[in-house]
């Protein structure tokens, strides 16, 4: 009998560790409500500035898509199938171009998903040269052909004054003053500097200039005169 008395007490907890526990547990979901908002938990710092700004940090909007992608044996996955991929693609930016430089960024998105063709200036492939080239033309404007000849077509800049419309001119490894590839500004803004170039693996996209590799290899920007 002393035995089962003693195994009762034992599954019961004492009072003191009752209230601890049910006070934990209160103050846990406390916690977690006021950190709760907008679907997402969220840190005591943007909760404090959500309160005093009523926004969220500003996001870039993606979508996702899937891509067939070829597998060992050389047949076309579908979707669904082991070898189908997940791509996130960045949306594009409204910039606050104007004039004939709006008219440019315009012409040079719609070659977004072109491939790369060295030396190409059609649809059919394009690099990078090419892609300005045939953008500004399509605004009647004649620049030169190559990526060195356009360094050179225009007033140079520092890139904390870049503006849509401006050329950005890189090297082929990080440290390279030789010029091997140019793009040009669509969108400069608080948010960060786009730009729009034929990539020798993904074809004509509009990239984000201050990522690492981008910020490695550039050599110079320029600001077009017509």
């Amino acid at each position: 009998m002393r035995f089962f008395a003693l195994a009762a007490a034992w599954r019961r907890p004492a009072p003191a560790l009752a209230i601890l526990l049910i006070a934990s547990t209160l103050l846990g979901s406390c916690a977690r409500k006021l950190n709760y908002r907008d679907g997402k938990y969220r840190s005591a710092r943007e909760m404090v500035r959500i309160k005093k700004t009523g926004s969220r940090p500003a996001t870039r909007p993606v979508v996702k898509s899937k891509v067939k992608t070829t597998s060992p044996s050389g047949s076309s996955g579908s979707a669904g199938s082991s070898t189908t991929k997940v791509v996130t693609k960045r949306v594009a930016r409204v910039g606050n171009a104007t004039g004939t430089l709006a008219t440019v960024i315009e012409a040079a998105r719609g070659y977004q998903g072109t491939p790369y063709l060295f030396g190409g200036t059609t649809r059919l492939g394009l690099d990078c040269s090419g892609l300005l080239q045939l953008s500004f033309a399509e605004a009647g404007v004649t620049i030169p052909r190559s990526s060195n000849e356009q360094a050179v077509w225009g007033e140079p800049i520092k890139p904390t004054e870049l503006k849509p419309g401006d050329l950005l001119f890189f090297g082929a490894s990080p440290g390279s003053r030789t010029i091997t590839h140019v793009g040009m500004v669509t969108v400069a803004d608080e948010e960060g500097v786009d730009f729009i170039h034929a990539s020798t693996s993904l074809g004509v996209v509009e990239t984000n200039f201050e990522s690492d590799y981008y910020l490695s290899r550039f050599i110079r920007a320029v600001r077009p005169r017509f």
